[in-house]
């Protein structure tokens, strides 16, 4: 009886495709952030609240230096529309 010779390289031929596989999944991960909606609702609110100082501040020294002006046609626009498109 005569036993054939088993290379190793052939007892498993897929070892290095799965290898070469497994190395390409590797490589082609990458880290991934997601920004939950919520968070990028704070930003906004960060953003708004940071113009809304600047703001403040502007109308603040305005009105130390006396030079404030007040306009009350634009003060009851905005009042009216505010109030009627909030209905």
């Amino acid at each position: 009886m005569k036993i054939n010779n088993f290379n190793r390289v052939n007892l498993n031929p897929y070892i290095k495709q799965a290898e070469k596989l497994e190395k390409a999944e590797k490589a082609g991960r990458k880290d991934k952030v997601e920004i939950s909606p919520e968070a990028k609702e704070l930003q906004q609110v960060s953003q708004i609240e940071l113009e809304r100082q600047e703001k403040v501040k502007k109308i603040s020294e305005q009105i130390k230096a006396g030079e404030y002006e007040i306009k009350p046609e634009e003060i009851a626009r905005k009042l009216y529309d505010f109030w009627n498109n909030s209905l």
